[in-house]
């Protein structure tokens, strides 16, 4: 097999150096870039950090930016003036995906609402997504269960605090987040904090956002395309099976209770997808597909970004003590919990959110967009078939847009009509245009509703011997940007 691989790759190498020799196109208006290397182009460029080495690139050649990474021509927008025109303009003609080779594991390239190109198919999922899912009406209905499950959490937080022993902050707000979408969508309970399922449920979907986001070299050389040399995606393969499989049994669970005609049978987002079923408005395949985007984007980037939230009020410890205060003031001392119509009287806990998904967006690219044809932007062209990034990462920390753009600083908020939703392009956590994340909304009121009541109902210190300029703040690369060290902090009850 390793010769085989071998083959093929000095086989392309001969192609492209004789396309590079006996080929000389026309000038076209690429965006600037650095220069390719024969065969391998840019790829030696990405690092480890791609985020940060294309961030980098950007300072020298612009906030359009043309690389060619292997035979694939990859334009990088790292402004909000090009995110700007990309979206508002463009937005149509760069609406498809280009598909990396990990996705096609399981077909979920054709199955997924996140992969599928715009296409009845995608509309109908959308559509079902926006309705049935995460509508205003949707979200208030369902105010009370993320109540529920928020008291669940403190009540464990206080557990911990009466034994004095650490919280792993990423791990509670994932089983948090997980319990509550299990609920939701299933009526059952798929985490516990005191149980390891949910930690295995928590690897299992970062293994699956890093599998997906990891750079592979056969995306850099479609013709290897039928070949998986790295077992990518054989991997995600078997993730998205495991997955699946705990879906499936609770959707053969169900569909007993109501062939035995059970009143018991909850009313639910699963049975709202059952009778889509039953109908033939979804095959089962979409309904799994449907539910691994949902639950993988919906449990890991929440806990990511609170994990990162409460790492940035440790190091600035006057933040929190800003946050606590505002509570107190709006609230009263003793406010025992803070509801979800209470958060839009704490615009600084708001503002700490914000500077969060600025600093530690959910996604440090949005997902690639392919263009369907040749594309004018920002005065230069891409090239049809070619790969566009939006590097959030960069944009989130652009000087010319941010005054002190490394330092956390919420009150840059306040006062400020700038919010998530896609409109303000220099913070687009979420994305923008017709690709936005569906699940936004509840995204947004889960990390404020947490947060509020976390800081309001407990002081935190670090682990003993642990001090605020100790505390590290490195990345792991994905699709998500997880702290590499996890964040593990002892709660205090308040005096």
């Amino acid at each position: 097999m390793d010769y085989t691989i071998l083959t093929m790759l000095l086989s392309i190498m001969v192609i492209h150096l004789l396309k590079t020799f006996l080929h000389h196109p026309k000038p076209n208006k690429l965006p600037p870039g650095p220069k390719p290397i024969p065969i391998f182009g840019n790829i030696f460029d990405l690092g480890e950090k791609p985020h940060r080495s294309f961030a980098n690139l950007s300072k020298i050649y612009g906030p359009l930016m043309s690389l060619k990474l292997g035979s694939v021509t990859t334009i990088v927008v790292s402004s909000s003036a090009v995110a700007e025109e990309m979206f508002v303009k463009n937005d149509q003609a760069l609406s498809n995906r280009t598909i990396p080779n990990s996705v096609r594991a399981g077909d979920h390239d054709k199955l997924s609402m996140s992969w599928l190109p715009v296409s009845p198919k995608w509309r109908k999922l959308r559509k079902i997504a926006a309705v049935q899912l995460f509508s205003v009406q949707r979200l208030d209905a369902t105010q009370t269960a993320r109540q529920t499950k928020v008291e669940q959490l403190l009540e464990y937080v206080q557990e911990c605090c009466d034994l004095r022993v650490p919280v792993d902050i990423g791990r509670a707000t994932f089983t948090t987040t997980l319990s509550l979408l299990s609920n939701t969508f299933f009526s059952k309970e798929l985490a516990h904090y005191k149980c390891s399922k949910s930690q295995e449920f928590k690897k299992l979907m970062w293994a699956i956002m890093e599998e997906i986001g990891r750079p592979n070299y056969v995306d850099y050389f479609p013709m290897l395309g039928f070949l998986d040399p790295f077992s990518i995606r054989r991997r995600l393969a078997n993730y998205f099976d495991k997955l699946i499989t705990v879906f499936q049994e609770i959707i053969g669970e169900r569909l007993l209770l109501k062939k035995t005609g059970s009143r018991d049978t909850p009313n639910d987002v699963l049975s709202t997808l059952l009778s889509l079923y039953e109908l033939d408005e979804l095959s089962m395949d979409e309904i799994n597909h449907l539910l691994v985007d949902i639950f993988n984007a919906g449990t890991d980037t929440i806990a990511s970004t609170l994990e990162w939230s409460m790492a940035e009020l440790m190091k600035t410890p006057e933040i929190m003590t800003k946050a606590q205060f505002e509570i107190e003031q709006t609230f009263g001392k003793n406010r025992p919990v803070i509801q979800e119509s209470d958060i839009s009287n704490l615009p600084y806990l708001q503002a700490i959110i914000k500077e969060t998904l600025r600093l530690h967006p959910p996604t440090v690219f949005l997902l690639p967009r392919k263009a369907e044809e040749d594309v004018e932007l920002y005065g230069y062209i891409v090239p049809k078939n070619a790969q566009v990034l939006v590097n959030l990462w960069a944009i989130s920390r652009d000087e010319k847009v941010w005054v002190n753009p490394e330092v956390f600083h919420p009150e840059r908020f306040l006062g400020s009509d700038i919010d998530v939703k896609g409109r303000n392009f220099e913070l687009l956590p979420f994305g923008a245009g017709r690709r936005i994340c569906p699940g936004m909304t509840l995204a947004y009121r889960m990390l404020c509703l947490m947060l509020a009541n976390l800081v309001n109902s407990f002081d935190w210190k670090l682990e003993d011997g642990v001090s605020r300029s100790d505390l590290d703040m490195n990345e792991k690369f994905g699709i998500t940007l997880q702290k590499v060290i996890p964040l593990k902090l002892i709660p205090v009850a308040k005096k």
